[in-house]
C-alpha cells in the first residue's frame, strides 16, 4: 500500500505541476501564435498565419518609436536609481548614523503608502512648475524617486554583507571614499546591482499613469501608452494590434533577462561567492 500510494502521490504532483504549467503557458502561448493569425480570438487554435499585423504596427506612426521612448524613459530611470541607491545604501551601512534604522522604515513605508495615483496631483503640480511636463526628464525623475527608497533598503543588505577588510586595506593605500566603492564595494554587489536595474526597468516598462498623465506629445509617450490607443472607441481591444504590439514591447524585456540569467542566473546575493 505504501508503493501505491508512492506512485499515486506522484501522478497527483505531475498532474497539478501540468494544470499550473499551463495556466501560465495558455497566455504566452496566445501571445506567440496571435500576432501571427489573420483573425486572432481569445481561444487558443491554429493560426491563419499572416504578416499583415505587423505591417499595420509599422504603419502606425507611433508604434516603434514608443519602444524607443520605453528604453529612454525605462534606462534613464533604471541608471539613475542605480546610482543614487548604491550611494546612499553605502553611506548607510558604513556610516553610523542615530535613527538610521528607523530611516529607512519610515521612508519604505511612505514610498508603499502614499503611492503614485494618491500623490499624482502634487507631483503634476511640482512638474509643471519645474517646466517637466511632456518631457522624458520630468518622468526619469518622478518614477526614480518613487522607486529610490525600495532600492536603498534593498541594496543596503548587499552593503553590510560586503567584508570591509578590503575597504581597510584600500584607505591604509589613500583611497577616497568614492574610489572605495568605485573599485571595491562594486564589483563586490555587481548581483546586487543587476538587481536593482532588473526591478526598475519592470517597474518604468510596465507604467502607465504617471506617462499617461505627465507626457503629452503622442511621438514621446512609452509603449505602455501607445497599447492603449490601440483600442476602439468603443473600448474593446482590437486583438490584431494588441497582440502584435505586445510581441514587439515584451522582446526588449525578454532580451535583458537572458542577458542578466547569463550573468547572474538570478542568484542574487550579498557580499562574496562562496
Amino acid at each position: 500500500m505504501s508503493l501505491v500510494g508512492h506512485v499515486l502521490g506522484r501522478i497527483a504532483s505531475a498532474v497539478l505541476l501540468a494544470v499550473v504549467a499551463a495556466f501560465f503557458a495558455l497566455p504566452m502561448l496566445w501571445l506567440a501564435s496571435a500576432p501571427f493569425d489573420a483573425h486572432p480570438s481569445i481561444t487558443v487554435s491554429l493560426p491563419e498565419f499572416t504578416l499583415d499585423n505587423f505591417r499595420a504596427i509599422l504603419d502606425n506612426p507611433y508604434a516603434l518609436g514608443s519602444i524607443g521612448n520605453s528604453i529612454i524613459q525605462a534606462g534613464g530611470a533604471a541608471a539613475l536609481v542605480v546610482v543614487l541607491a548604491a550611494l546612499a545604501a553605502y553611506a548607510l551601512s558604513r556610516v553610523r548614523v542615530p535613527g538610521r534604522d528607523a530611516l529607512l522604515y519610515v521612508l519604505l513605508l511612505l514610498s508603499s503608502v502614499v503611492t503614485g495615483t494618491a500623490a499624482m496631483v502634487p507631483i503634476f503640480e511640482l512638474a509643471s512648475r519645474l517646466n517637466l511636463v511632456d518631457t522624458h526628464l520630468g518622468v526619469v525623475l518622478t518614477v526614480s524617486g518613487g522607486l529610490l527608497p525600495a532600492a536603498i533598503f534593498i541594496l543596503k543588505d548587499f552593503m553590510d554583507a560586503t567584508p570591509t577588510s578590503y575597504e581597510e586595506s584600500a584607505r591604509v593605500f589613500g583611497a577616497s571614499p568614492l574610489q572605495i566603492l568605485r573599485h571595491i564595494v562594486v564589483p563586490v554587489v555587481r548581483p546586487g546591482l543587476a538587481t536593482i536595474a532588473v526591478w526598475a526597468v519592470a517597474n518604468v516598462w510596465g507604467g502607465f499613469l504617471l506617462q499617461y498623465i505627465l507626457l503629452r506629445d503622442p511621438e514621446k509617450s512609452p509603449g505602455s501608452v501607445v497599447l492603449y490607443t490601440l483600442y476602439t472607441e468603443g473600448g474593446q481591444p482590437n486583438l490584431s494590434l494588441v497582440s502584435t504590439f505586445s510581441l514587439l514591447y515584451s522582446l526588449p524585456v525578454v532580451l535583458m533577462y537572458l542577458f542578466v540569467s547569463s550573468r547572474y542566473g538570478f542568484r542574487f546575493h550579498g557580499g562574496i561567492k562562496r
